[in-house]
This record gives structure tokens, C-alpha cells and sequence, in this order.
């Protein structure tokens, strides 16, 4: 008989996810798991289901360590779908929370499935399951069947479009994609929830208040816009790349969070604006206390796109020779691994 010991340690979920482990049951042996005298010391600790974890795992892992333990008692022929396929796929700004509450990791399970257990919710919504995928070790729905199941339970209409913004910045799903999913789904109640979500989805979204400030903006009628676009001077020089565009009257729209309040950044948010005005491009910028109330950013907005205009038009967005684009999902699956190194480093910021 082995040894009994406190370091028994759980088997990796994958290589890639270092720090990451598969919740074992009490073993009698300590074999497999912690016997029942290890599972009650400090080395140990009880995850839901019945499971055990050593102590020490690092907080930042904390919700991917939930997906992996949902998946770990996922029943036969489940797979994990909904914000927890996405963010085990890559998307960013998924964190487990809306709105102050915990949300339950969905697994996509055959139709005669009742095994219910605290903090998974199991759905047999059709074509759901129809394509599955491994992905470091877990089994997921396709992630346009992901986004499509978190559009259609979304709170709101916004909600929903910014769930389709993480899913295309992680280049999950593309706005192609997704339609041709609508497609398959035909008949369904939900589809046109999906086709109004995708019209108003971007593909280069690089924080969710960008999802925010634009929809605010279309509510204000403001439609041409682009997320991230590099602007350029007539002589080809590069000026800065703004949260929006308004292509129709050269409004820049920008956030500010508390990372641009710091001296460095904000000396460089300065003169990125001197830069843009000097080319005729007017400026709008929303803060943390506009998500309260969005009057006043609408009327900020309204009145500086009344300022446009006002000067000659000396900015492009068409791109000097050689500049690499990177603002839909195709051209950025297209770069080389080093290209996405040098030039996608907002995704993984």
C-alpha cells in the first residue's frame, strides 16, 4: 500500500494551465485523494460537489478553477457552454459575476439529463451540442453556440452585443460566423434577438465601455463609427488609434479609467489629442461616473459633434504601405505567431 502523505497532488487539468487541477474525492488510501483525517487538516479544502483541492491556489485562478471543477462532475455527454466556454477559450472581461452575482457555470446536456447540483445549470437547448470542442482538457459547445446561448439569456439588448464584442476581440467568433449559425438556428424564438445583436457588434472592441459608449452613441444617432481604427495624416503618419470614430464627421470618443489618470499615461492621452485636433478631428471623452448616468455624456457628445466640421479634413484611415491591419477577427487569425505578439498585445492586457 502507498505511503499516505499531505502533498498528494491532484492531476493537471492541461499543460497551458499551470495552476489548475482536477477536484479528487476522499480516498480511503490516500491515493487518489485526500484520506478523511488529510481532508479536515490545513492542507486541504472542500470545493463544492463533495470535492477536494490542496490550499494555496492563486486567487487569479479562482474562476477558472470553478469551470474546471463543474466540468469534473459534468454528467455523460455535457459540455461547458455559455460565459465559462468563452472565457476558457480566451475572452476577456468574463470574471464568473453580473451585476454583483455569481453566475453558474451552464453545461449543455443530453434532453433526459436531471442531475442538478449547486452552482451548474444544465440546459437542453437545441444545437447546443450539435459541434463540441477540446480545448485544454475541457469539453466545450462551439463558441458560436456559446455566444449565441449568452444572447439570447442576456438581461438587455446591450448585454447581449457586448457579450458578441469579448467573444470577436478574442477572435472566438466572427461576426460571419455567428451569422451563418443564425442560419442553422432558423425557426427558433430567439433569432432575432442574435441578427439585432450581431448588427450592432464590432469585431475590435478592447474594453467593454467601448460597448457602452458606442451603443450611447447610436442612441444618439451617431452610426458611422469604428472601434480602434489607427488614424493617419495625409503624409501617411500615424496619430494615435481612438476607442471611436465617427467616420461621418471625425468625432473621437475616448474612455478614460483610472489607468489614464496616471502622469505618464495622461501626459501621452494629452498629446495623442493635440495630435488628433490638429487634423480636425474633434474630442469626447466619458468617465467612470457617466456609467451612472449617461445624460451628460450625451450632451457632451451632441456638442462636440455641433464643433465638427469646423476645420479641414487632414486625417485618413487608410493605412500607409506595409501597415498590417488587425481590426476583424479574419485579419487578425491570418498574422503570424509573431505578428500577434507585436500587435495584438491589447488582447491579452
Amino acid at each position: 500500500m502507498a505511503r499516505r502523505t499531505h502533498h498528494m497532488t491532484p492531476p493537471a487539468v492541461d499543460g497551458s494551465r499551470p495552476g489548475l487541477f482536477w477536484p479528487v474525492a476522499i480516498d480511503p488510501d490516500g491515493i487518489t485523494g485526500p484520506t478523511r483525517a488529510q481532508a479536515r487538516g490545513r492542507h486541504w479544502v472542500r470545493e463544492a460537489h463533495g470535492l477536494y483541492l490542496p490550499t494555496g491556489l492563486e486567487p487569479r485562478l479562482r474562476v477558472d478553477q470553478r469551470i474546471v471543477t463543474a466540468a469534473a462532475v459534468m454528467p455523460q455527454g455535457g459540455a461547458i457552454t455559455g460565459w465559462a466556454a468563452l472565457r476558457w477559450g480566451g475572452a476577456r472581461h468574463l470574471d464568473g459575476h453580473r451585476r454583483g452575482s455569481v453566475l453558474s457555470v451552464t453545461i449543455a446536456v443530453p434532453p433526459s439529463t436531471r442531475d442538478r447540483r449547486p452552482g451548474i445549470d444544465l440546459t437542453s437547448e437545441a444545437g447546443l451540442r450539435s459541434r463540441l470542442i477540446e480545448v485544454d482538457g475541457l469539453t466545450l459547445t462551439s463558441y458560436e453556440a456559446a455566444t449565441a446561448f449568452e444572447v439570447r439569456h442576456a438581461a438587455s439588448l446591450q448585454e447581449a452585443v457586448a457579450m458578441i464584442d469579448r467573444a470577436c476581440a478574442a477572435d472566438l467568433v466572427s461576426l460571419d460566423e455567428l451569422r451563418a449559425h443564425r442560419r442553422e438556428s432558423s425557426g427558433t424564438r430567439w433569432v432575432r434577438r442574435l441578427d439585432a445583436a450581431i448588427e450592432l457588434a464590432d469585431e475590435n472592441v478592447w474594453s467593454p465601455m467601448e460597448s457602452v459608449m458606442r451603443l450611447c452613441w447610436r442612441d444618439l444617432g451617431v452610426t458611422d463609427v469604428v472601434c480602434n481604427r489607427p488614424v493617419f495624416g495625409l503624409d501617411g503618419s500615424f496619430l494615435g488609434t481612438p476607442d471611436l470614430l465617427d467616420v461621418e464627421t471625425g468625432l473621437v470618443g475616448e474612455y478614460d479609467g483610472s489607468l489614464h489618470l496616471a502622469g505618464h499615461q495622461r501626459a501621452k492621452d494629452i498629446r495623442r489629442e493635440g495630435a488628433f485636433r490638429r487634423v480636425g478631428l474633434e474630442y469626447v471623452e466619458m468617465v467612470a461616473a457617466d456609467q451612472r448616468d449617461m445624460t451628460d455624456f450625451a450632451r457632451r457628445t451632441l456638442d462636440a459633434r455641433a464643433r465638427t466640421g469646423t476645420s479641414p479634413r487632414g486625417w485618413t484611415l487608410v493605412p500607409p504601405p506595409g501597415w498590417v491591419e488587425t481590426h476583424t477577427v479574419d485579419l487578425r487569425r491570418a498574422l503570424s505567431t509573431g505578428q500577434r505578439a507585436r500587435f495584438l498585445r491589447w488582447q491579452a492586457s
